[in-house]
């Protein structure tokens, strides 16, 4: 039989859209013929998904799988072409496994689902796609706050880390933040984690603003460090103004689970996806 190469397989996924392990069992049985083992694919039903290849996947749902410890947490979208396809029980159960698996085995990549998406796409008629993930886990002590919304559009990922093994009131602290940040959009932890580059460029903004406006020069400085200190309560995580109560800010959250509690705690990580964006 003729030596089937990496190049033979490629050619063959992406005109098929079938899973690597199909390609090359189809070379295989073709003598590594590329258009045989075409044909033989479209024979089992294994290309249907490249016709929906060029399909838009606008509807989907983002599934979660936290650990039982809350040390670990996944988030993992997985997208489809309409809402009645997304709201069926074998899509949902689909996306949750998908999330178990990351939890459990940690994957470099979504290829490894492939196989799957294709069975699934067979089933349901339309285009089925998995996107991003993240799987998250603390280092020491500490827990993983997990957020979904409640249409299955949004989710929140939040690392906090503990000094010693977090208690409920932290893990209730996590979900707390998880959900501020779902409501709020941050783009940065604090000041001192946002892009320098950025930060000046907010400060000009303001300056020539204030000149234009006919501020005296000798408070221009003053007026733009106070336009980016406004800037940074509004996009900084730590900074902002916590949504359930709006006059403490997350750090005076974290300053009062903390003291609540006596343990250290810092929010080191969140991670925020909207399914599609």
């Amino acid at each position: 039989m003729a030596a089937i190469t990496a190049a033979m397989v490629k050619e063959l996924r992406d005109k098929t859209g079938a899973g690597m392990m199909d390609c090359k069992k189809a070379l295989a049985e073709c003598d590594a013929d590329v258009e045989k083992a075409l044909d033989w694919l479209r024979q089992k039903g294994l290309s249907k998904a490249a016709k929906r290849a060029d399909r838009a996947t606008s509807e989907g749902v983002i599934a979660s799988c936290p650990a039982a410890d809350g040390k670990t947490s996944t988030i993992v979208e997985v997208m489809t072409e309409t809402d009645f396809v997304a709201r069926g029980e074998k899509f949902q159960e689909f996306a949750k496994s998908v999330a178990a698996e990351i939890a459990e085995k940690a994957p470099e990549s979504v290829e490894v689902f492939q196989d799957r998406v294709n069975d699934l796409t067979a089933v349901t008629g339309e285009k089925t796609v998995v996107g991003r993930f993240f799987r998250e886990s603390v280092a020491g002590e500490g827990v993983v706050g997990t957020y979904v919304h409640a249409n299955g559009k949004l989710a929140v990922l939040v690392v906090v880390d503990t000094d010693k093994p977090a208690t409920a009131e932290v893990a209730e602290f996590a979900k707390n933040v998880a959900m501020q940040v779902a409501a709020a959009n941050p783009i940065a932890l604090s000041k001192e984690s946002l892009d320098p580059a950025l930060l000046e460029r907010e400060r000009e903004v303001y300056r020539q603003k204030a000149l234009e406006e006919g501020k005296p020069e000798k408070i221009i400085d003053q007026i733009a460090e106070g336009a980016v200190a406004k800037y940074c309560k509004e996009v900084c995580l730590m900074d902002q103004a916590y949504i359930r109560d709006d006059k403490m800010s997350i750090n005076d959250l974290l300053k009062a689970t903390a003291k609540a509690t006596g343990l250290n705690i810092a929010v080191s990580k969140f991670v925020r996806i909207q399914l599609g964006a």
